[in-house]
């Protein structure tokens, strides 16, 4: 009887169960249909069906998304009533997330016009947030995002870290609210702060990247490095925050200034100033280069990167001479001298071998002395007999240096040797590439042409681009006329130019441009004179044939070269910032889709004054 009993008892409770579960699943698939109609008014618009049943869901279980959609009906509705009566209900109902009905009443109240009334219900909201409840902070900084209140967002997040105790919550969130109000200053702070705490450089650069967009706020954020870094000097992340900032903006001298005094502080040993010696080196910022190397010379004699500072000094010096025109001889042998004193102190060996390559070419290339540079270059070879990339590249430096002295068949045979040794490497299509010019310079157009559509395609971007822009000469001034003589003439006064025979080479340029100003090479002829005036350092003369190209041949492919090269000299050589900018924005207007166009745009606005 007692086991009847309990199995009687059984069978009922699993009977209520049942039961109860399936009133659950009934309500369940009731309040989802409900949603689902719901979903389905609001994207047809039609709210005055919508509203009841967002509120049946709502007081079912809360929805962010129902809940916004619902005040947005009752807005477009203008049933404020009827919603404050919600909202009111909904308070005492729902107290988990009663702070967020409260919200919303004040974004009613908002939309009524009663502005000061609902700035306190978002006062309110914010009170009623629970406050052990992180994330109830972070919510409530969303939907106030949501209805673009950005200030009552950074309130939320401010009283959420209060309530916490922990002055880490919510940086990032912060930091892209101060960013949006256009608060730099306290932006900058959130995220240094974190960065501190997560020591993370690249997370910090990248958020820095994206907020630290005017000049007037980099400024700002170089200030507060500065101040950071005084009133905190051990504490290495603001140092290399400014260091970073510094090299972005390619101010080299004043982020060396910043890393000698980590390197000093830290025992680097001069590493990362030799690293940032290359970079201002890669950026064209010699004398910052030539000050990273010589501070290791002088600070660390006896380290490893001793010899390879003293050897990175001297091609900072030898890029600095190479780049300033007119080229100075005394200043080649300068350099010479200062190779001379390298190998002197470190000895002829693997570690001197580039100094030794680069002091031949400036015999041969700057000095005219081929036969020194020829004796140095073979010595080379016989130290470096194992370092076989090394000797190609001295076997391409010889063969240059033949073609020089006028003796192409020389040149060839060694730049087919690395052709051989080198195949699909970059220093392979090198020797291809010199081949290609050795024909163009000998006449042979068809073969060098057939040999850089080959390299237009299977190398690197530099020397594409040297091939395309030779094969596109050639291809453009040949077979207007059968015997191919302009462009014989000119590839023949190409070569002296690459003989250091400028003066003969530019009274030839004269002549043929008497001899052929109609024909499709007449543009070619000035650009080419133009450029070796600039390199000569007179810079009027090369734009007296820019200007022809520009009125002469309007229309014809170097006419936005020249124009961006006059702008160029104008701005850097003659200081004529009007000329300078009048030209850039002759590029921009009628040369739309000129390579030139981002760079002219740039340097324009940078003219103007404007904020990059």
């Amino acid at each position: 009887m007692g086991a009847r009993k309990v199995c009687i008892t059984s069978l009922y409770r699993s009977a209520c169960l049942l039961g109860i579960f399936s009133l659950w699943s009934y309500t369940s698939s009731l309040a989802q249909s409900d949603a689902d109609l719901a979903d389905a008014y609001f994207q047809k618009g039609e709210c005055d069906k919508v509203v009841t049943l967002y509120q049946k869901v709502l007081r079912k279980d809360f929805n962010k998304i129902y809940l916004r959609r619902y005040v947005n009906c009752m807005i477009k509705l203008k049933n404020f009533e009827e919603a404050e009566k919600f909202f009111k209900r909904q308070q005492k109902a729902d107290e988990k997330f009663g702070y967020l009905y409260t919200l919303y009443w004040g974004r009613m109240l908002e939309q009524m016009g009663q502005v000061p009334a609902a700035t306190l219900k978002y006062q309110e909201s914010i009170a009623q947030a629970p406050p052990k409840d992180i994330n109830a902070y972070k919510d409530l900084s969303e939907e106030f995002r949501e209805i673009d209140n950005t200030e009552a967002a950074i309130n939320a997040l401010l009283k959420g870290r209060d309530m916490a105790g922990n002055d880490n919550l919510f940086k990032m969130e912060l930091a892209a609210l101060y960013a949006q109000t256009g608060k730099t200053e306290q932006m900058i702070e959130e995220l240094l702060s974190l960065g501190v705490v997560i020591q993370s450089k690249e997370v910090i650069q990248n958020y820095f990247q994206d907020f630290l967009r005017e000049e007037k706020d980099q400024a700002k954020f170089e200030k507060i490095l500065y101040e950071k870094i005084q009133r905190q000097p051990n504490e290495t992340f603001y140092a290399e925050m400014l260091i970073w900032f510094l090299t972005q903006k390619k101010q080299f001298s004043k982020a060396f200034i910043q890393e000698r005094a980590l390197d000093r502080r830290l025992k680097y040993n001069g590493a990362k100033i030799f690293d940032l010696g290359n970079l201002a080196l890669q950026n064209k910022d010699y004398g910052a280069s030539i000050q990273s190397f010589e501070y290791i010379i002088k600070e660390y004699p006896q380290g490893q990167l001793y010899p390879y500072a003293r050897r990175m000094v001297i091609v900072a010096r030898e890029e600095q001479v190479k780049n300033t025109f007119p080229i100075q001889q005394a200043a080649v042998r300068k350099l010479i001298e200062d190779y001379k004193k390298l190998l002197g102190e470190l000895g002829q060996n693997n570690r001197t071998l580039d100094a030794m390559r680069s002091m031949a070419n400036l015999y041969a290339f700057y000095l005219n002395e081929k036969d020194t540079a020829t004796v140095i270059l073979q010595n080379a070879i016989k130290i470096g007999r194992a370092e076989s990339d090394f000797i190609d590249k001295c076997k391409l430096d010889l063969g240059d240096i033949f073609l020089l002295k006028n003796e192409p068949w020389e040149s060839t045979l060694l730049y087919s040797q690395v052709e051989k040794s080198q195949k699909e490497t970059p220093l392979g299509y090198e020797a291809k590439l010199r081949n290609a010019r050795l024909n163009y310079y000998k006449g042979d157009f068809a073969l060098a042409k057939d040999i850089l559509d080959i390299l237009k395609m299977a190398t690197s971007r530099e020397i594409a681009n040297d091939a395309g822009s030779l094969s596109l000469l050639i291809q453009d001034n040949t077979g207007l006329d059968t015997s191919e003589a302009a462009m014989r003439e000119y590839a023949a006064i190409d070569l002296l130019l690459y003989q250091n025979q400028t003066t003969e080479a530019l009274a030839a340029l004269d002549e043929l441009f008497k001899k052929y100003k109609d024909h499709s090479l007449a543009d070619e002829i000035l650009w080419l004179k133009a450029r070796t005036y600039a390199k000569m350092g007179e810079h009027q003369k090369a734009v007296d044939n820019l200007q022809q190209i520009v009125e002469k041949f309007p229309s014809d492919i170097l006419a936005d070269d020249a124009l961006f090269m006059m702008a160029e000299l104008y701005q850097n050589r003659f200081k004529d910032k009007q000329k300078a900018m009048e030209l850039y924005q002759t590029i921009l207007e009628k040369h739309p889709a000129s390579i030139y166009g981002a760079e002219a745009r740039k340097q324009f606005r940078l003219l103007r004054g404007d904020s990059l």
